[in-house]
């Protein structure tokens, strides 16, 4: 599990200590997004993505840290002309397989954005659950940290902007595999 905020974080602790077994919740340095938390938490369906906003071109799975920025990202998108949808993924295992089968039907692109190496993480997952399932015509676009050693001791943002992450390089990206997708179902 990794939470998209304050509150999300202690709704998964409720949920790992509810669940009978292990349970990993991996959240990142840095401050927090400053979502006021419920006096109650409530534990999640383990396994359930959370859809934040509907599009019709495409569709972003989000899990943690980068959830805001995902929505930064539909919103850029809209500006050029392209509908964005948002979904909270919450959780890399198990993954809402059922939720993304309908996310690659309904849409021309997938793009996984996770504060994780690219390798191995919900990208991937993502990856494998669509072949899988054979659906693998719809595209997907990863977006992490690049699978090497990060030198540590910046900030969060100069990182980000030193390993392609920032919000205009991921716009770039997906605005390139975007078009790259247009122009293959033509």
């Amino acid at each position: 599990m990794a939470p998209a905020n304050e509150d999300e974080l202690a709704d998964m602790m409720a949920t790992g200590l509810a669940y009978q077994g292990a349970a990993f919740i991996r959240y990142p340095r840095g401050n927090a997004v400053g979502t006021p938390i419920k006096e109650t938490p409530a534990p999640l369906e383990i396994g359930k993505a959370q859809r934040l906003q509907s599009g019709s071109d495409i569709d972003i799975w989000a899990i943690g840290a980068m959830v805001a920025d995902a929505e930064q990202l539909a919103a850029s998108l809209s500006e050029h002309g392209i509908q964005a949808g948002v979904v909270n993924a919450r959780f890399v295992k198990p993954l809402d397989t059922e939720r993304l089968a309908e996310s690659a039907q309904a849409t021309r692109l997938i793009v996984t954005m996770e504060d994780h190496a690219i390798t191995g993480g919900l990208g991937t997952a993502v990856m494998e659950a669509l072949q899988e399932a054979c659906l693998q015509r719809c595209p997907v676009q990863r977006i992490g940290w690049p699978d090497s050693f990060i030198e540590h001791g910046s900030s969060i943002n100069k990182l980000r902007e030193e390993n392609g992450l920032s919000p205009a390089s991921i716009l770039e990206r997906v605005l390139k595999k975007y078009q790259q997708t247009e122009v293959a179902q033509s």
